[in-house]
């Protein structure tokens, strides 16, 4: 049985994430079935959840503020030469 379920995401992040899963051939919702189902299967998140670095950190601050090199969707999905 299914169930429907309404998330917050932020919009800009969940317009890139619909991107992204479309270049790769999975739709929003099969996503984050995929995510819940490695939740069940991990018994916690699929990934490790630590607090960050002082590399992180910058790294975070950067990107917020937009500096430095950032890749565009576009660039994301040309194929490597």
């Amino acid at each position: 049985m299914k169930t429907q379920t309404t998330i917050r995401i932020e919009q800009q992040n969940f317009v890139q994430a619909k991107e992204i899963l479309k270049y790769l051939g999975l739709s929003y919702s099969e996503a984050v079935n995929m995510f819940n189902n490695m939740v069940v299967c991990h018994r916690g998140l699929p990934f490790d959840v630590k607090i960050p670095n002082d590399e992180t950190l910058a790294a975070m601050a950067e990107a917020k503020c937009l500096d430095g090199d950032f890749v565009s969707i576009d660039d994301f999905k040309k194929q490597p030469s």
